[in-house]
């Protein structure tokens, strides 16, 4: 009598620590590509979508893997200073000088993670796009517009949301952007960006408010009476309803 396969395990990931959760530590890291990293236990299961988007003619590549809190912090702090421009919900650039410290505060959250907070920072997160759509002296933007319809990575992005939506891989977009009714509700749609669920969801559970605010209130950034103050909201507009 055939023995009948069992069923495999559902994976299961060890929560990060606090350093680890926060982009403070990469010791929970493996380097997939020269300068990419992501969580040691994501590697395989990276590998295995870049081998299916390849039967598909897809050469799907790393943009961003790991991104540490320092890097998240002066990202934050040259915005916050003026010294990197801030986008708005269509892509338009922002008068910073113009707007109140709470103003300012969601205006960089819009497209830059609050430090501490970055999916990056997990190693479960990446920024995706297909080299083999372009030329090798393209200037990769990461726009909306490139993953739309006319744009290079179109037919990328269409075999991803099939593969999503068919339930054929543990991949998703957590940025999808506004709600039914237009509505900005927080972080803007990132089509290029994955984030790999069976761990992403135990960091996220792990990511608290308490956790957040020890985080900000220890850290040289740029407005934090601002973010402190309004963490609540910040945490959840810009955090939770990503989930």
């Amino acid at each position: 009598m055939t023995p009948v396969p069992s069923k495999p395990e559902p994976l299961r990931f060890t929560p990060l620590n606090i350093t680890q959760l926060t982009g403070q530590s990469q010791s929970h890291l493996q380097e997939v590509f020269p300068g990419h990293f992501l969580h040691r236990e994501v590697v395989t299961a990276y590998l295995a979508l870049v081998e299916l988007a390849a039967e598909e003619g897809i050469a799907l590549r790393l943009a961003s893997g790991f991104r540490s809190f320092e890097r998240q912090l002066a990202i934050w702090n040259a915005k916050a200073r003026g010294e990197r421009p801030v986008a708005g919900r269509h892509g338009e650039l922002i008068t910073m000088t113009e707007l109140s410290e709470r103003e300012k505060v969601l205006a960089i959250l819009r497209w830059s993670a609050l430090p501490g907070t970055s999916r990056h920072h997990w190693g479960s997160d990446m920024d995706i796009w297909d080299s083999a759509a372009v030329t090798d002296d393209y200037q990769l933007q990461l726009s909306p517009e490139e993953y739309a319809t006319g744009g290079p990575f179109a037919a990328c992005s269409y075999w991803l949301d099939t593969l999503i939506s068919c339930g054929k891989t543990e991949f998703f977009r957590p940025y999808t952007g506004d709600d039914a009714c237009g509505k900005a509700i927080g972080v803007a749609p990132e089509p290029w960006h994955l984030s790999f669920r069976p761990l992403a969801q135990i960091c996220e559970q792990s990511l608290t408010l308490d956790v957040l605010y020890q985080v900000i209130e220890n850290a040289d950034i740029c407005l934090q009476k601002a973010i402190l103050e309004n963490l609540d909201e910040i945490y959840s507009r810009f955090i939770c309803s990503q989930y």
